[in-house]
């Protein structure tokens, strides 16, 4: 599962990493949250970005979710390329199934179109028109680890974004 953080505020001289949450992203964020937690999207790790704004996504969609969810902040996960992200996301260990990756984009949104096929194309073509702040990308792959996932492994199972939750 791929998060973008929801929307977050610009205040006047406070650097990029430590920007909060706006009114708006305070609403989104648990919205995406129940959505999850309503259709059993449980993760058993959450790589976290140190920034602000994505903590503060992660603590209220976590308080959304049921069970227990590891969770590991990741600086390679800020600001970074899709392939730095992918890079990451192979040296998973396997005993983890379900990864939630809660971070920014452009990064993001050029992973979930690297990774997937052509299979969903309807979604697919949402998702590359636009990725925005608390959108959430599920992609199922048929690889037995993470070190077996590549570009175009994946199938696009769904893209939901807090606007087509209201």
């Amino acid at each position: 599962m791929l998060l973008r953080h929801a929307k977050s505020a610009w205040p006047e001289g406070v650097a990029d990493k430590d920007r909060p949450l706006a009114a708006r992203g305070e609403k989104a964020a648990p919205l995406i949250g129940n959505y999850m937690a309503r259709e059993g999207l449980h993760p058993d790790l959450a790589l976290i970005s140190p920034a602000r704004r994505t903590q503060e996504t992660w603590t209220l969609v976590r308080k959304r979710l049921p069970g227990q969810v590891e969770l590991r902040e990741h600086a390679g996960i800020y600001e970074v390329s899709a392939m730095k992200i992918l890079d990451v996301l192979v040296r998973i260990e396997p005993t983890y199934r379900s990864v939630l990756i809660l971070g920014h984009n452009p990064g993001l949104q050029e992973l979930a179109l690297l990774l997937t096929d052509a299979e969903n194309a309807d979604t697919r073509r949402r998702l590359a028109e636009k990725f925005p702040t608390a959108g959430l990308a599920v992609i199922d792959f048929g690889a037995a680890d993470w070190q077996g996932i590549h570009e175009g492994s994946g199938r696009l199972e769904r893209f939901v974004t807090p606007r087509s939750l209201e």
